[in-house]
């Protein structure tokens, strides 16, 4: 199980570490000392749990714990904290366990099984769900199938979704959806694909191109990506 343990105070940092370094089968894989750090951690490392703080400075724990629980996959989030007047807001935010300073070595043992648990099965449920994007169309929240879309382009703030049933806007940048579906290819700094709908790759006056079997549009891949184009799509 992969760790991330977020605190603004180092002793209580360096305290967490010391507790679980005799769990085998605990890695401790960062540690972050605010919200903002901790962002990037979780994008960064992929973490199994998050031993999140309540009271840091800027952000405080429960609203990170609230926007981790949007993430498609998101780690689970034990509370870490010496006060237990915020146990109500940290279960309404999806809180997995409410450990009180300072933490002892048999309550920390009882969060990380229980932890185990829900991540086993929080896998095997998004394993079991076809994956999907989210967009607005009007006040009405639609999805459209990863395996129904066949690119996405960036356009100033937004990116734009090109799929089976037309196209949709999404406040996500190329570099989220990069992340959260990896098996899209990035082919341009504004293009992504799905490689399921792959066609050809061509040289057309000095410039390569992609070209689709699900549409007549015609892809620019940048010669920065080029090789890495190739190598993903598998093309020698």
């Amino acid at each position: 199980m992969k760790i991330l343990i977020v605190d603004d105070e180092p002793l209580a940092r360096s305290r967490l570490q010391r507790l679980l370094s005799p769990f085998a089968d605990v890695n401790c894989v960062g540690v972050a000392e605010n919200a903002a750090q901790a962002w990037l951690q979780i994008k960064k490392l992929q973490p199994d749990l998050v031993l999140l703080d309540i009271d840091m400075p800027d952000e405080d724990g429960l609203t990170l714990a609230a926007r981790i629980a949007e993430l498609p996959l998101p780690p689970a989030v034990v509370f870490v904290t010496a006060h237990a007047e915020h146990a109500l807001n940290a279960y309404q935010v999806s809180a997995a366990d409410y450990l009180l300073k300072p933490v002892v070595a048999a309550r920390l043992e009882q969060a990380l099984a229980k932890v185990g648990t829900i991540t086993r099965a929080h896998l095997e449920r998004q394993q079991a769900v076809e994956p999907k994007i989210a967009y607005q169309c009007g006040l009405v929240t639609k999805n459209v199938a990863l395996a129904d879309l066949f690119y996405c382009s960036a356009e100033s703030k937004y990116v734009k979704l090109t799929f089976r049933a037309g196209e949709a806007y999404v406040d996500l940048s190329l570099a989220d959806l990069e992340q959260r579906f990896p098996q899209l290819v990035r082919i341009h700094r504004s293009y992504l694909i799905n490689p399921q709908y792959f066609s050809a790759l061509k040289l057309t006056a000095g410039r390569y191109e992609i070209q689709l079997n699900c549409c007549d549009d015609k892809l620019p891949v940048s010669r920065r990506s080029l090789a890495q184009v190739k190598h993903d799509l598998q093309l020698k």
